[in-house]
């Protein structure tokens, strides 16, 4: 019976897990370890792209990439890890329960919005989290038209000026055109606890996004935070009413449940503490790549952010990792010493820093271009040649 290799999400840590896992087998030439993909869907869902229109187009089919490298993939939600048995149980969208065994597992579960326990927040409120719920945004952005002219209709409420919110509010002025007119008396506020405008991001970026915002008409509600939200709009904590139809959610993240039921230590966020080989500390069987994972990228200090640019390269890492276990050979220590943010800020351009003190390299359209190079190129999945895939998944490929 061959060994199993078991992976555990489609997202960019579980795409790259697999496909790296893949590429040391075929190195050594070893045809007697399986490597398998559990996820709802054969797609990796471009979710850095979710603030943007035509959301419903944001993903790559992985059907025939995993065919042409010899990936399983099996269809379902995982929902129980049992590191005793080794087995982790999942069900069908019908509800058919299904388990599948492993002797390495690689856990890319991705990390989810959570909302927290206030007022209207389920009810009225949108996100940019999963593509489904995005769709659901954009759908509803477009029957905005279909509402007589009003301060609620015309006014759209971001709660949380971190990255995504950033990236969601610029966007929105354009795609509220597109939809209610040119001269739409429009309005799009950030309310956020930060004491100013992008604290979160250092003081390299404010200047541009105070600029971009200027430019594009963005408001900011600072030190402050959502109380409750209804049909018709947002109260916010110091008792202030903003009318709006459409609120978004932006702030929340946290590692997928799935963290809480292998034996570890997590962060605030849930992720799972691992070593330098991104082994889970305390599991023999278990790694762990993408939103999922704890890991330090250098000896200076610095931690994996819930980004894309992390989960890719902690997957090659991961995936080579595992693999190497089962074959006995050497791993390859994880690390990713560089740094970059690329911050999309709508019609007005972008922002390109580098390092974790986010030095100011490009700004306006030259780094507008740089961002889309890294959201319609960079970071979709290879093609599905089997030579050029594996290649792809060597961990030593610097990916910023």
């Amino acid at each position: 019976m061959k060994q199993h290799i078991l992976v555990v999400g489609a997202g960019f840590g579980g795409v790259w897990s697999a496909l790296s896992a893949a590429r040391l087998l075929d190195r050594h030439e070893r045809n007697d370890i399986q490597i398998s993909v559990l996820a709802p869907q054969a797609e990796l869902r471009i979710r850095p792209r979710f603030y943007e229109p035509d959301v419903h187009t944001m993903k790559a089919s992985l059907d025939a990439l995993f065919d042409v490298v010899g990936i399983q993939f099996v269809q379902g939600f995982a929902d129980s890890i049992d590191t005793t048995s080794k087995q982790v149980g999942y069900h069908d969208a019908s509800g058919a329960r299904g388990t599948l065994s492993y002797d390495r597992l690689v856990l890319a579960a991705g990390s989810q919005l959570m909302r927290p326990a206030l007022n209207g927040i389920s009810e009225h409120t949108f996100d940019v989290d999963e593509i489904e719920q995005a769709t659901r945004l954009e759908t509803h952005i477009k029957s905005l038209k279909n509402l007589p002219d009003s301060p609620a209709r015309n006014t759209v409420v971001v709660a949380g000026g971190g990255f995504t919110g950033i990236e969601t509010a610029t966007e929105m002025p354009a795609r509220l055109r597109a939809v209610l007119g040119e001269n739409a008396n429009i309005r799009v506020i950030v309310v956020d606890r930060g004491p100013q405008i992008g604290a979160s991001l250092g003081e390299g970026i404010r200047p541009s996004l105070i600029e971009a915002s200027d430019h594009l008409g963005i408001e900011w509600i600072l030190n402050a935070s959502v109380d409750s939200v209804d049909a018709g709009g947002v109260t916010l904590s110091d008792g202030q009413r903003i009318e709006s139809n459409t609120v978004i959610w932006t702030v929340g993240f946290q590692a997928s449940p799935l963290t809480q039921q292998v034996l570890g230590t997590r962060d605030r966020q849930g992720r799972l503490h691992v070593d330098g080989n991104l082994r889970v500390l305390g599991q023999n069987d278990i790694f762990a790549a993408g939103d999922v994972a704890y890991a330090a990228t250098d000896t200076l200090g610095n931690f994996a952010a819930m980004s894309c640019q992390h989960a890719i390269a902690l997957g090659r890492y991961a995936g080579n990792n595992v693999a190497a276990d089962l074959l006995g050979v050497a791993p390859t220590a994880y690390s990713q010493p560089k740094y970059v943010t690329c911050l999309d800020l709508g019609a007005w351009g972008a922002v390109y820093t580098e390092g974790w003190d986010r030095q100011l390299k490009l700004v306006g359209q030259e780094a507008k271009e740089l961002k889309s190079q890294i959201n319609s190129v960079w970071i979709y999945p290879p093609a599905a040649d089997r030579a050029t895939a594996l290649a792809a998944a060597d961990p030593s490929i610097p990916v910023a």
